[in-house]
């Protein structure tokens, strides 16, 4: 059963070029609702825990390079079938292949620098969103 909320970051990239703004009107406009945000900028140890899942992978130290270079903003976002419905919004992870009017379409400048995560499953939307809000910081 799909559940109502998912997580999000904007990441370094997308947060240097001034597009946070931007991007969270996006969001609100297709419907989602924010209940928790926050502005934050990760350790490279916090990103390197952040991204564990990936730590075999050859790309794993640039991303998690990448991910402490600059403040994110994170966020929980609710809305019905909020995972799938928020992975259309953002697009494919190559801007090139990702659908116009999709967040990493307009604001990604490359695979690795792609403006936006969001989680790719209800148990990670869960995982992902408790690794940055306690319970008090949710609305």
């Amino acid at each position: 059963m799909a559940t109502n909320r998912t997580f999000t970051m904007i990441k370094p990239d997308a947060v240097e070029a001034n597009n946070i703004g931007p991007i969270l009107a996006m969001m609100t406009e297709a419907g989602f609702k924010v209940v928790a945000l926050k502005y934050t900028k990760l350790t490279q140890e916090q990103a390197g825990l952040f991204y564990e899942i990936h730590k075999e992978r050859p790309f794993y130290g640039e991303l998690v390079e990448f991910m402490s270079r600059g403040p994110i903003v994170a966020a929980i976002l609710e809305k019905d079938n909020a995972v799938e419905d928020f992975r259309k919004l953002i697009g494919a992870t190559n801007p090139a292949q990702a659908e116009d009017g999709t967040i990493r379409k307009r604001f990604a400048k490359s695979i690795g620098e792609n403006a936006v995560h969001g989680s790719d499953s209800d148990e990670n939307a869960a995982i992902e969103g408790d690794f940055f809000f306690s319970k008090l910081e949710r609305f």
